[in-house]
């Protein structure tokens, strides 16, 4: 039962830390994570909290190459980027909430960096 006491602790502290960072840049649009077991989601959000465009794993086209999960989350960071492309966004803060920066939310980070997004 404690190990799991200890590992609510470490993502609310994450989470803390996160957001401390995140309230700091409240001049940039911001990109929201959100992970599970199937499937990714991406938001970008104004300065008031209202959504200008969203991503999923599901509604994206992936293509024949594509491996996995981590490559699906690559794409949707892609999709992202070029949905803020045409609202002429290129600078955001990312928040990636309680989750670490490793795996498919670091994929989908650098398929928005590739994109042309700025963090």
């Amino acid at each position: 039962m404690k190990a799991t006491t200890e590992r609510k602790d470490k993502s609310f502290r994450r989470k803390a830390r996160v957001s401390f960072k995140i309230s700091n840049n409240f001049n940039r649009h911001k990109l929201y994570v959100h992970r599970s077991n199937k499937h990714i989601y991406a938001q970008l959000m104004d300065f008031a909290g209202n959504t200008i465009a969203g991503v999923s794993s599901s509604s994206i086209e992936v293509p024949q190459g594509a491996k996995g999960k981590i490559d699906i989350s690559f794409q949707t960071g892609l999709a992202l980027a070029q949905k803020a492309k045409d609202k002429k966004i290129t600078e955001v803060v990312f928040n990636r909430g309680p989750y670490k920066y490793h795996g498919r939310v670091k994929a989908l980070a650098e398929g928005a960096r590739k994109g042309g997004l700025k963090f």
